[in-house]
């Protein structure tokens, strides 16, 4: 019978996810010396408060699952109601959680000898017998990302979805929208580049390491299966489903730009029931480029209606995204990314977008140009984030054979993530795109419910690429 509790265990503050070699090596080092069994981590300000019946339970989960790390989910007091404590459900950790923003939770509970051989294998004291893994020894900002992935190799961090503990959070300055794009904020750089060479290593680790030099360009691809059915170059896509209030910009943004080749504007209008569809119909009887498309089907979600736009024999070889919410910023947009197909010699092309009011009043932190993406790494640094910008254009044989899942969230990085095993990518780091945020369409306005839902899928996307990454599939 387990009875030992805080006697045995070390407790240390990190003050954050944010850490270094140094402060994990000096971490572990008291570790050792304590001698405790086990380490409770916390990565998030505030005060927690834990009774040793808590800490116990936590223990002999930990023990009996075999894991070198748990996490629980919690109550949380909040702030508006004196005395209230909200239920913090999270999120099973899968084989694909990758991202770095994965939330444990304030507390993690961890076994001190996992915690030390992982510290021996970083710092170099210990080798691996098979002399696989090497680990970075000199991280400013990433050292706690990396001892997770590191611990994750052994077995998955367990959730045990129990309401472990009680947290009292210290309240944060930024606002929703500036965490949602901490990653692009260029002051973020120097972590994210380190972020990205602890996930690489992860994935040399696992054998899943795409090399970019084996790539297939546009030009090693069957020329037959890239022939269009007609003789339209490019096609704007929009699905659209009650958007009155915007429809008509996006449409009349498509319209307006200036190419050198046929285009036309499939918009897919998912039975809108706000006047959208009439805004539609009267758009595409002054102009014969604007296709109107009702599915057939009512089950269609935002990835079933690019699907729909796709299949259709009015679609051109190349299919750009726009949101029925957003406008491109420029008239040489669709220009500009049909001739990044040919001058880069790729499969599918990712652009970059301006943040705007409503009014295309420029919004912080301003361009999202997705850095992180780059044609050496960018294809496994995709598995580590969240996003990969926009706009988003493909070849239609390409959407043909790889259609999108049904679904209206991370339909787009799925699509993505599953060329990037394979095909090689495009990059445009100038805007060309203006990201509308208005009340009910930005995902910083998300209830905590919903952001962990859509981050369950992008998680469970990023286990099918990982899987197949793995297979070499």
């Amino acid at each position: 019978m387990y009875l030992c509790s805080m006697e045995s265990t070390f407790f240390y503050n990190l003050q954050g996810t944010l850490a270094s070699n140094e402060q994990l090596h000096q971490m572990a080092q008291e570790l050792e010396a304590s001698g405790a069994e086990f380490l409770l981590l916390q990565l998030q300000e505030g005060d927690y408060q834990l009774v040793d019946i808590e800490l116990r339970r936590l223990q002999n989960v930990l023990r009996d699952s075999g894991a070198p790390m748990l996490y629980a989910n919690y109550r949380r007091a909040v702030e508006e109601e004196m005395g209230a404590l909200q239920k913090v459900e999270l999120i099973d950790y899968q084989f694909g959680s990758l991202r770095d923003d994965f939330d444990f939770g304030p507390l993690v509970l961890l076994q001190a000898s996992a915690v030390l051989e992982a510290d021996g294998f970083v710092m170099g004291d210990w080798v691996d017998e098979e002399d696989a893994l090497s680990y970075k020894s000199d991280l400013k900002y990433a050292a706690w990302y990396q001892l997770r992935l590191i611990l994750s190799l052994r077995a998955l961090p367990f959730h045990l979805n129990e309401q472990g503990y009680t947290f009292v959070p210290r309240k944060r300055s930024e606002s929703a929208e500036q965490q949602q794009f901490a990653y692009v904020d260029p002051r973020n750089r120097e972590v994210q580049i380190e972020y990205e060479q602890v996930v690489t290593q992860h994935l040399r680790d696992l054998d899943a390491l795409v090399d970019a030099k084996a790539l297939k360009s546009a030009q090693s691809v069957d020329a037959e299966a890239n022939a269009a059915s007609n003789n339209v170059a490019a096609s704007v896509v929009i699905p659209v489903f009650n958007r009155v209030k915007t429809i008509r910009d996006a449409i009349q943004s498509a319209l307006s730009q200036e190419c050198a080749f046929p285009f036309n504007v499939l918009v897919v209008d998912n039975y809108s029931t706000d006047g959208t569809g009439q805004i539609i119909s009267e758009l595409a009887q002054v102009d014969p480029r604007v296709v109107h498309i009702v599915p057939e089907s009512k089950t269609l979600n935002i990835g079933g209606c690019w699907n729909r736009a796709v299949s259709d024999a009015r679609c051109g070889k190349f299919v750009v995204q726009l949101d029925s919410d957003d406008m491109y910023s420029s008239p040489r947009t669709l220009q500009q990314v049909v001739d990044a197909f040919s001058e880069q010699d790729c499969m599918a092309v990712v652009g970059s977008y301006s943040l705007t009011d409503f009014e295309l009043r420029p919004l912080p932190p301003g361009l999202i140009d997705h850095k992180e993406w780059t044609p050496e790494n960018g294809m496994n640094n995709a598995l580590r984030i969240n996003g990969l910008g926009a706009p988003r254009a493909f070849r239609r044989d390409l959407l043909l054979a790889h259609p999108l899942p049904n679904t209206s969230y991370g339909e787009d990085y799925a699509a993505m993530l599953r060329i990037s095993r394979e095909y090689r990518i495009g990059r445009i780091y100038t805007s060309l795109y203006n990201c509308r945020r208005w009340t009910g369409n930005s995902d910083a306005a998300l209830s905590p419910e919903r952001i962990n839902q859509n981050n369950l899928y992008k998680d469970r996307i990023r286990s099918i690429e990982l899987q197949a990454r793995v297979r070499k599939e």
